[in-house]
């Protein structure tokens, strides 16, 4: 690297080997479907990356948290645990220390100091029937929130299937009026920025941690499908990867929950399963450090 070689990165200064952070390097890479040639790069532009320390603002909005717990648990390479050392994480009514006035003071001074660059997570659904009164945070909306708080930023990273396209809450009747950022964005009730969709309920952890190493990195989002999601994860179906995709092809079903196919392991598609129709890469990188996801 220009004026530093790998050795003196400050994540080494982290008692983070060398060959860790080549590790962690070479696996966003993988993962991100990026030549291997750009390691070296990738490592000098988080070196990069760390002085910047980008500004991040989280809304949680109509949700569960789950989005929320699924990052905190990103794993392999366990570098990447110092994520943190990237970001300021200024806004995050789960993870932040400050509550009430100070928690939203927090956000208020965030967005003023800097505004233009600041980075917008944003997961749940946004009601916006009758005034969008079904959902507020210290007595204002989450629609005016959100318009407020993408007025300034960078980009806007929808995480979830509910901050994606609506999610359970969008179900008919529907009749909290929840919404995805893509669809107030194309009604105009918010301002249009640059938006990628992490959908999932919730989505895979490295896919949240993965694309925002790569906004730092590159500071542009990776390549992304008609949906505004990254096709490196979501570019094929749970289908195509699973695990238990030769029995489909052997036609071998399970036509109960307790039958023998079932115990068997076969394919679970006559009982509901959606991996064919289901983009995302759960089959590949799984939940729990990657030990398993729902149909194993």
């Amino acid at each position: 690297m220009q004026g530093q070689g790998i050795g003196e990165h400050p994540l080494i200064q982290h008692d983070i080997s060398r060959r860790g952070l080549l590790k962690f390097c070479s696996a966003m890479v993988s993962m991100l479907a990026l030549p291997a040639g750009v390691v070296h790069v990738f490592a000098e532009q988080l070196n990069k990356a760390l002085s910047r320390r980008p500004s991040v603002i989280w809304l949680s909005f109509q949700e569960c948290t789950g989005c929320t717990e699924s990052f905190t648990r990103s794993h392999a390479p366990t570098i990447e645990s110092l994520i943190f050392d990237y970001i300021s994480l200024d806004y995050h009514h789960t993870l932040q220390a400050a509550a009430g006035e100070a928690a939203e003071a927090a956000r208020l001074e965030a967005m003023e100091r800097h505004f233009g660059h600041y980075l917008l997570v944003v997961d749940g659904s946004i009601p916006v029937a009758d005034e969008g009164i079904y959902s507020t945070i210290a007595g204002t909306t989450n629609l005016q929130m959100l318009q407020e708080c993408v007025a300034g930023a960078a980009a806007v990273f929808a995480v979830g299937s509910c901050a994606a396209f609506g999610g359970l809450p969008a179900a008919s009747p529907n009749p909290t009026g929840a919404s995805g950022v893509a669809d107030l964005m194309e009604s105009g009730q918010i301002e249009t920025k640059p938006l990628i969709n992490l959908p999932g309920c919730p989505p895979i952890p490295i896919a949240i941690s993965s694309v925002l190493a790569h906004y730092l990195v590159f500071e542009q989002f990776p390549a992304l499908d008609a949906s505004r999601r990254p096709v490196s994860f979501y570019g094929r179906t749970v289908h195509e990867r699973c695990s238990r995709y030769h029995y489909y092809e052997e036609q071998k079903f399970a036509e109960q929950f307790d039958d023998e196919g079932a115990r068997q392991g076969w394919c679970l598609y006559k009982l509901g399963c959606k991996g064919p129709i289901t983009h995302n890469a759960c089959a590949v990188y799984k939940w729990n450090e990657g030990t398993s996801f729902p149909i194993e």
